[in-house]
């Protein structure tokens, strides 16, 4: 039965990559959402390629024989579904690159939940480092179960529920940190001046993202952090920018620190508040093919502004950061950014799971590729070094935002 079973999956998944071209269109046409930093015009292009004869009999035959091994001598059972996750996890894992990879069903579904801005988990940003595959934790969310539990910035996620996960996909690793409302997650934690792990149980409640956060500082200078680009956060950006203006705001800080990225087509919209018409990002593909977006609003933001960056703002931040400083309308202020500048398109397959896949690079206005580099801010400030473990952290103390509050005061005079 498992010979069969293996042999069957195989096979098919030969016949599947014969057509693979063709099926990705297809599925990019009808079913496609753009999820993470994707490029929403791409379109992969309708056409077959040529694709060289694999020796699939002898990879049916050795995992035949692997199987065989595994079925004879493996201490535990093996449920067949993992067989075939699997292999489609290791076909994108070959491809040695860190942002393409398989979701399962599960994984797709909590992916796209994730999006909306609304979940149930642990309530944490979290970053992976790509060259060690080490995540750890940006900023538990005061409100959250993460925080309450004691999980502080810094943190080192070692294993989630007893399993390791340095080098697993990070959307995969949050996708297991989530599930139902009031249920348990076990999180093992190395944490800097810690000679041994430590160990937590955190009940998960619902989440909503808190994408936006705003308020008016002394002299009138506005202040929205930005911790995310999700669904919500454009309306949430227009909000804040409309209230502040009605309040008299003079001068704008934005903080995009440890803000990871998000979805592209928000970026572009809330960009579209503050640049003048013209370009805003393009993106380039395998094919040279070059898609643009565009400023074409006239309702235009017109107040001296400093956006606040570090190492953990990535993707859409860094498109973001990238435009205000070659369009030269506000100071970049803090540490170089993360460097991400090549986007990822998710594809949604027919059996409700999908594949997230590496697609194009882009490019500021001025034709910057930032991937690898990172955005060099204006003026370079380290965060004081007794704020780095802080959760939360005043605007009084903040050595950094200071900073960027003081620069948009010396426009405003």
């Amino acid at each position: 039965m498992k010979k069969n079973f293996i042999s069957g999956l195989v096979t098919g998944l030969g016949g599947a990559l014969l057509i693979f071209a063709i099926v990705i269109t297809v599925y990019a046409q009808v079913n496609g959402k753009v999820l993470d930093d994707s490029n929403k015009g791409t379109q992969i292009e309708n056409q077959v390629t040529e694709v060289t004869e694999q020796p699939y009999d002898k990879i049916v035959e050795k995992l035949t024989y692997l199987e065989k091994i595994i079925d004879n001598s493996y201490l535990e059972k093996v449920d067949e579904t993992a067989y075939a996750d699997g292999i489609y996890k290791g076909f994108m894992n070959s491809l040695g690159d860190p942002y393409s990879c398989y979701y399962t069903k599960d994984e797709y579904s909590q992916l796209v939940e994730s999006s909306s801005g609304i979940y149930c988990g642990i309530g944490a940003t979290v970053t992976q480092n790509i060259k060690t595959g080490i995540i750890t934790i940006v900023k538990p969310f005061e409100t959250g179960p993460a925080y309450k539990a004691g999980l502080l910035t810094g943190d080192i996620i070692y294993k989630v529920a007893d399993e390791e996960v340095t080098g697993i996909d990070l959307a995969t690793v949050v996708s297991n940190m989530k599930g139902k409302e009031g249920t348990k997650v076990k999180l093992t934690i190395i944490r800097e001046g810690e000679n041994d792990p430590i160990e937590y149980n955190i009940v998960r409640q619902k989440i909503e993202v808190p994408t936006i956060e705003y308020k008016m500082l002394e002299d009138k200078i506005g202040y929205i952090i930005i911790t995310a680009f999700d669904e919500v956060t454009t309306s949430q950006f227009k909000n804040a920018v409309d209230k502040l203006e009605k309040a008299g705001m003079k001068g704008l800080v934005i903080d995009l620190r440890d803000n990871g990225g998000g979805l592209l087509k928000s970026v572009v919209q809330m960009l579209d508040r503050l640049l003048p018409k013209g370009l805003i990002v393009y993106t380039e593909d395998k094919y040279g093919k070059r898609v643009e977006e565009n400023a074409i609003n006239d309702d235009l933001l017109k107040v001296p502004m400093s956006v606040l960056i570090n190492g953990n703002s990535a993707s859409a931040s860094e498109i973001f950061a990238g435009a205000v400083q070659d369009y030269k309308i506000g100071t970049l202020v803090g540490t170089t950014s993360f460097g991400k500048g090549i986007v990822q398109k998710v594809l949604p397959l027919s059996d409700g799971t999908a594949i997230k896949l590496t697609i194009s690079k882009y490019f500021t206005p001025k034709g910057r590729n930032i991937h690898g580099i990172g955005i060099t801010p204006d003026i370079e400030v380290e965060l004081a070094d007794e704020l780095k473990q802080k959760v939360v952290i005043t605007v009084e103390e903040d050595n950094q935002l200071q900073e960027a509050i003081k620069v948009v005061k010396e426009k405003i005079k």
